[in-house]
């Protein structure tokens, strides 16, 4: 049977990511973003065979933009394309897997968007696309959450009362769970272990961040909860805050819930704690030259990391590693050494030339001589859910 490829789809209220996956080769036939949809600045920028191009579609919805891709991506496929995979942020209790798109599932995706207001309604919005412009082939949705629907009840339930559980969904969902799953199941490839026969530590850093506990193929615990802004520091999303905090700002300085809610999600963590910028290596630099903000926002993201580690470590019976993914774990060796040093009751220490080294798409061990194992994984989101659609249509 000839290799198969599939279309994998991320889909913002503004902007669509798309990537060409093929089954037996890592690197994307073709990949690209979409964005600005809607406005006069709507543009695509794809890369193929190592050439990247760039074309203005003015105006351009989900499906114009879809539409405008479409052959670039037939032609790089051979006319051999087997489904489209879409990433769903919010899954709820209803999905626990990836699933086949039809009416019902689309609208369970639907009923869940009260949990994701940003992102499902978003999401859906590429499906759609997607759904009339290739109506004949198979498409199906891979949830961030459905990883972390192995949480006990004890590691997913707030303190709250009963009925906002049992009516209204209010829980730990976790998200990122895909990108989990590619990293552990990589790691236990990586050093031999069964990966239904190991524990894990992962940090997921980018502009959003996370971090989970894996133990025999299972999320145990993680950071994020209800929604993406519960647990460590990010880009712009404050994490963990006093629960009060919205009633003192709306009672002392007369907020709204709608100001509270921009101030957390997108005007908190690394950009309000440096007062310069969202990105780590612009912080990175600015330290380097004294920038006040940037270094307090650098310890402060490094010490609540390390914080929410040795919480996740909780759910370990051994540990068999710690993981670093996503852009910032990934690349800065700055932050894995910071981070690591608040973890020493883990016994845990880096190797620093191997830190330094392990950047740019590299992968493997860091951790000093006789010290537990710390890797560094690159994360393929794009290719964990092409897997999946393959997985589920072979089924």
């Amino acid at each position: 049977m000839p290799a198969r490829n599939i279309l994998v789809i991320n889909c913002g209220s503004s902007s669509i990511k798309f990537a060409l996956v093929h089954e037996d080769h890592e690197p994307f036939a073709l990949s690209g973003i979409a964005e600005r949809l809607g406005s006069t600045d709507a543009q695509v920028h794809w890369q193929q065979d190592g050439n990247k191009q760039s074309l203005l579609l003015p105006h351009a919805d989900h499906r114009a933009a879809l539409a405008q891709v479409l052959p670039l991506i037939q032609a790089a496929a051979g006319d051999q394309l087997q489904g489209i995979g879409h990433r769903v942020v919010h899954g709820g209790e209803h999905f626990t897997a990836a699933c086949l798109l039809d009416n019902a599932s689309i609208a369970a995706i639907r009923a869940t968007a009260t949990l994701a207001p940003l992102h499902n309604p978003a999401n859906l919005l590429g499906i759609d696309a997607a759904i009339k412009l290739f109506p004949s082939l198979p498409q199906v949705a891979v949830f961030d959450t459905a990883f972390h629907q192995t949480l006990p009840e004890h590691a997913y339930r707030y303190a709250l009362p009963e009925p906002l559980y049992r009516e209204h969904g209010v829980r730990r969902y976790g998200f990122h769970g895909t990108s989990y799953r590619f990293v552990s199941q990589r790691a236990a490839e990586m050093t031999g272990l069964a990966f239904t026969a190991s524990s894990w530590l992962v940090a997921h850093l980018g502009n959003g961040c996370s971090t989970c506990a894996i133990v025999d193929g299972q999320s145990r615990d993680t950071s994020m909860g209800l929604t993406p802004l519960e647990g460590v520091v990010m880009g712009t999303r404050s994490g963990d805050v006093d629960p009060n905090l919205h009633s003192h700002l709306a009672r002392t300085l007369g907020w709204s819930l709608e100001q509270i809610e921009t101030l957390l999600n997108k005007e908190s963590g690394l950009l309000g704690l440096s007062g310069l910028s969202n990105d780590m290596r612009t912080l990175e630099q600015a330290r380097e030259q004294g920038h006040t903000g940037a270094t307090l926002a650098i310890e402060v993201f490094c010490y609540r990391l390390a914080k929410s580690l040795a919480a996740m470590s909780c759910a370990l019976p051994q540990l068999d590693g710690l993981i670093f993914t996503g852009g910032i774990g990934e690349n800065s060796a700055l932050i894995r050494r910071k981070t690591v040093a608040h973890l020493k009751l883990l016994n845990l220490s880096l190797d620093d030339q191997a830190n330094a080294s392990t950047v740019r798409g590299a992968a493997g061990p860091i951790q000093a001589h006789g010290h537990p194992r710390v890797l560094v994984v690159p994360t393929n989101e794009e290719r964990q859910i092409a897997l999946d659609t393959l997985a589920l249509l072979d089924a």
